[in-house]
């Protein structure tokens, strides 16, 4: 049973700039996979059962269907993809042209077949939790001090938190360090991650 689009996503297809055929055949292929669309974090996502499965996601080099438990699937045509060095749980499959959706329609419908399959079966991923790391005394000031900002950061998802954690402190110069604060603290109010 193909299910319908929802009219929240049918804006989101309406307003993209970038990807737009790529990821409205991604949607045709997950909404043949009897999945539920809902528009969130901003983006196509799609459930079962109430269960995130994967969304849709648009880069500037390539878009990308996200499966949420992407660790735990076999993946026998290795094309999914680890999103950064300290993701633990969601493996991607990036695109950069309609060509290879087309040729990887009936792949992707197997992969998403078995993401359901693993959510009915109750799998749980184990995260390893300690893998926290110093926030940066740049960060730290501005989070001491711009109560705003304290609070949109807290905001973010855990994951985005970390990415900017880590991209915060990668410079060994204090003064690179806090030009890159400045630079995302717009992004970071509006509620957004770095890819986002």
């Amino acid at each position: 049973m193909k299910h319908t689009s929802n009219g929240k996503v049918d804006a989101f297809f309406d307003m993209a700039t970038q990807w737009e055929k790529e990821m409205e055949k991604l949607r045709d292929i997950m909404l043949d996979c009897d999945l539920t669309e809902e528009l969130k974090w901003g983006k196509p996502c799609y459930a079962n059962d109430g269960k995130n499965i994967v969304i849709i996601q648009g880069f500037k080099e390539y878009c990308a269907l996200l499966f949420f438990k992407g660790v735990l699937m076999s993946d026998p045509d290795g094309i999914l993809i680890k999103t950064g060095e300290n993701t633990q749980v969601g493996r991607q499959v990036r695109f950069t042209n309609i060509k290879e959706i087309n040729k990887l329609a009936p792949v992707l419908k197997a992969y998403v077949y078995e993401a359901i399959e693993l959510e009915r079966a109750g799998m749980k991923v184990e995260v390893n939790k300690d893998n926290s790391i110093p926030i940066p005394a740049e960060l730290q000031h501005q989070l001491d001090t711009n109560k705003k900002f304290k609070a949109a950061f807290h905001a973010l998802t855990p994951g985005r938190q970390r990415a900017y954690i880590y991209y915060f402190s990668s410079p060994k110069q204090s003064k690179t360090r806090e030009s890159r604060i400045e630079k995302y603290i717009p992004q970071i109010l509006e509620g957004r991650g770095m890819n986002d």
